[in-house]
């Protein structure tokens, strides 16, 4: 086994005529259906992520004056036509809010985002869009479904 150091130039390639670890092992899987769709109450399908200029919970990257100057709060991304049937203009309040929770935050209406979904990072603690979402595991990877449940859109007058 090769000893690491500060003066090791490291390895040319990972993979080089057989994988370190073997072959890898696929499993095909049927698809499932979200454990939440949206419905009369709940009509918008909410998913979470990162943006461009802040990383995972922002601890650290929200620290950074330039990344804040870019990016200094939390954007809730909704569809042109979702905004306009809602009465929502771009940077207006909001509340959304799913069966888990609900949080304020402004809106940054946007031909960017399909039709009956909103995107909200999850870089903001005083928009702790995570809470919000659903922790029912998938029945393969066992894994929460954090990118997609029910939510709804309320303006903030």
């Amino acid at each position: 086994m090769a000893r690491l150091d500060s003066c090791h130039l490291g390895s040319p390639f990972l993979h080089r005529k057989r994988f370190a670890k073997g072959l890898g092992s696929f499993i095909p899987v049927h698809y499932l259906p979200p454990d939440e769709l949206p419905d009369e109450k709940y009509p918008f399908i909410l998913t979470t992520g990162r943006n461009y200029f802040q990383y995972h919970t922002g601890t650290m990257s929200r620290r950074t004056t330039t990344l804040e100057r870019e990016d200094p709060e939390c954007l809730v991304e909704i569809n042109l036509a979702d905004a306009k049937e809602l009465g929502i203009k771009h940077r207006a309040k909001i509340k959304v809010s799913t069966r888990r929770g609900s949080l304020e935050a402004r809106a940054n209406v946007t031909d960017k985002i399909i039709k009956g979904t909103i995107f909200i990072p999850f870089h903001f603690y005083e928009a702790s869009a995570n809470l919000l979402t659903n922790a029912a595991l998938d029945p393969y990877a066992k894994i929460p479904e954090y990118k997609i449940c029910a939510a709804r859109i309320e303006r903030i007058e």
